[in-house]
């Protein structure tokens, strides 16, 4: 998906504004106030080039940045240029900024895997970047000649996750840009012209926040029972996990006794695939992202907010009011006033910006996968499926009858020279072996002891060491496969644990075990209580760094017998009275969260949410008090299809 020319317009700066927005840009550098020689500049926002080429749009850190970022997500082959006609206030020198990072430096890992150039109509500047310090920073690219206009393009060299979020040609060849995101944010937005309150767009009975399963399920069963909703989703696609950006296969049961209804809308929204094999990281076509749009765009009681991420929120002491998104194509802003309000964005992000109780502590979590295939380019039919960005090529090389596959050696990668991990000799996974128990699995997992909310960049980036570590010892120690190749790698993390709102029941592994009978029983919950952890025969030598996961799926005293009926009290807050929750932050226990983390299951929250708010809405009366008061009704609207529309 490509800008627009009005988004590429409104993401192009030329410095006309005078000295004082360089001085916004200058931060708490008090010099640089006072001694800007020249107002005139160009800063180009990443994500406004006319042509991504192959470069990936990377939203996930945009709280702790204020922006996304391009990613060069190439899997070892370097990726096409992102591309952008610039107009320059006036010909002359202009010193180069570009904001960017050495992704392995945390580590200090030698490499710099992440390399590549800026072009100024063709020609690359001397200075390569993606090669110097561990954290986001303005890398000096030297002073460049340019006339009234040029091309400027970001020249990958390696296809190693190469990333830039900026760039900046300021005339003043002695300016240095502030790395404080404050600083750059208010710049930013004065150069966006864009005003200092977001733009009004609406209000509405149930604003959802998160598009994943939970989320899109909670917004058709809102609109379906009559509530005028708003959804919003920070990706171009709608389905969490499940989506083709990550690709974990949606588990869990439903359509259970005694409420048999209870996930037909979980159910109308995933492609009617039946899984007899390991399904997860499979082809895009299998996780139905077209279908989910569709259908929720043929609601007309939801109205949809892609590629918007909630970035603020506006409550007073027991009540949100309002959200503020911001558009991750534009930062343009929005603010959505609401009735209720459903967090489902798995960070519990609406409800900690709001003020809920939630339960948060870092250590002992279950970490984050990035999923991954590899095909045989030998294999016509996987061939045909290959998702490479240089399939073309790839094609003509096979044609041609060349299948071999070299992949470069990757010194900054994990060293598993002489390691073992899945899929490797000594590395079996149950009855997997070979590539079976390499591509594709669960358990390449890292960020145990990582903060999941503010380090996912780096979890992520953990997650690719070990990845593109353990295909180089396979391809180039081991000397196999070698008509084999990466064919697809998630970039966007598949999160598993975060914050746990607080509702007024806490739901313990406990229950689940002992059979807990709760009066307000609504969603089925059919997965083990299956937690993760590292893997010991993985972990010698990496200790803090471990990157395979053993669940606890078969550990004594964590299993349950049938179905188990889960509560209506652990969708909505204990503190803000208009807050509901589905997904992977509803109210349950480090145990609790096991059997109901999985998808299909998240799903049934939402629809269960979706009914709840109905409920509200015409009754004028709290999440709280559908359970007080309104438990009849809920369950009579259980009993009901979820195809079920008010009139």
């Amino acid at each position: 998906m490509r800008n627009t020319n009005h988004e590429i317009s409104r993401r192009q700066f030329m410095g006309y504004a005078g000295t004082s927005a360089l001085a916004l840009l200058a931060g708490c550098n008090g010099s640089n106030r006072t001694k800007i020689a020249s107002s005139e500049f160009v800063f180009l926002e990443a994500e406004g080039f006319a042509d991504f080429g192959g470069w990936e749009l990377d939203q996930q850190s945009m709280d702790q940045m204020g922006s996304p970022y391009l990613l060069a997500h190439g899997l070892g082959v370097p990726v096409q240029d992102a591309v952008v006609q610039v107009q320059f206030p006036s010909a002359g020198n202009y010193r180069v900024w570009v904001r960017t990072r050495d992704w392995v430096a945390p580590w200090n890992a030698p490499g710099a895997p992440g390399k590549f150039q800026l072009l100024i109509d063709g020609q690359a500047l001397e200075e390569t970047f993606g090669t110097k310090n561990a954290e986001w920073h303005w890398h000096d690219g030297g002073v460049v000649e340019v006339g009234s206009s040029a091309e400027v393009a970001l020249h990958d060299l390696t296809g190693f996750e190469g990333r830039c979020e900026a760039v900046l040609f300021c005339k003043d060849i002695t300016f240095e840009p502030s790395n404080e995101v404050a600083a750059l944010t208010t710049f930013r937005r004065k150069l966006l012209n864009l005003p200092d309150q977001p733009e009004e767009a609406g209000d509405f009975e149930l604003i959802v926040v998160g598009g994943g399963l939970a989320g899109t399920c909670a917004a058709i069963s809102a609109a379906r029972n009559g509530v005028k909703t708003a959804l919003i989703q920070d990706r171009p696609v709608l389905g969490g996990n499940g989506r083709s950006e990550v690709r974990v296969w949606p588990e869990g049961h439903v359509n259970k006794e005694p409420y048999k209804y209870v996930g037909d809308i979980v159910m109308e929204i995933l492609p009617g695939i039946k899984k007899t094999k390991v399904m997860n990281g499979t082809e895009y076509e299998n996780f139905g992202d077209q279908r989910k749009t569709d259908i929720v765009n043929a609601e007309p009681n939801i109205t949809l907010f892609t590629e918007h991420r909630a970035m603020e929120v506006e409550s007073s002491d027991d009540a949100i009011e309002a959200v503020i998104i911001q558009s991750t194509r534009t930062a343009h802003r929005k603010r959505l006033t609401g009735t209720f309000f459903a967090d489902c964005t798995g960070d519990a992000k609406v409800a900690a910006l709001g003020g809920a109780d939630y339960e948060f502590e870092l250590g002992n979590l279950m970490g984050s996968t990035n999923l991954f295939n590899v095909l045989d380019v030998s294999d016509e039919e996987e061939l045909f499926k290959c998702e490479c960005k240089d399939k073309s090529a790839l094609a003509l090389q096979a044609e041609q009858g060349d299948y071999e596959q070299p992949f470069p050696r990757c010194p900054w990668a994990l060293d598993l020279t002489d390691k073992p991990f899945p899929g490797r000799k000594g590395g079996t996974v149950g009855k997997r072996q070979g590539l079976k128990a390499f591509a594709n699995m669960w358990y390449w997992e890292s960020g145990y002891d990582k903060n999941p909310i503010t380090g996912i960049e780096r979890i992520r980036d953990h997650n690719f060491r070990a990845m593109y570590g353990a295909w180089d010892a396979l391809k180039n120690v081991d000397k196999l496969y070698p008509n084999h190749r990466l064919g697809w790698v998630a970039y966007i993390a598949g999160k598993r644990e975060s914050r746990r709102i607080l509702g007024d029941v806490i739901l313990d592994g406990s229950d689940f075990i002992q059979g807990t009978q709760f009066e307000d029983a609504c969603f089925p919950c059919t997965w083990a209580i299956d937690l993760h952890k590292p893997n010991e025969h993985y972990s010698k030598g990496f200790e803090g760094n471990e990157f395979i996961a053993i669940a606890s799926v078969h550990d004594e005293g964590f299993q349950y017998k049938g179905t188990y009926w889960a509560p209506y009290r652990c969708l909505y807050s204990r503190n803000i009275k208009n807050l509901f929750m589905a997904g992977r932050d509803i109210s349950v226990t480090k145990t609790g969260i096991g059997p109901t983390r999985v998808m299909k299951t998240c799903g049934t929250m939402g629809e269960i949410v979706g009914k709840a708010a109905s409920i509200c809405v015409q009754n004028d009366c709290s999440p709280r008090e559908v359970y007080q008061s309104h438990l009849g009704r809920l369950k009579e609207l259980m009993q009901q299809p979820g195809s079920t529309r008010v009139s």
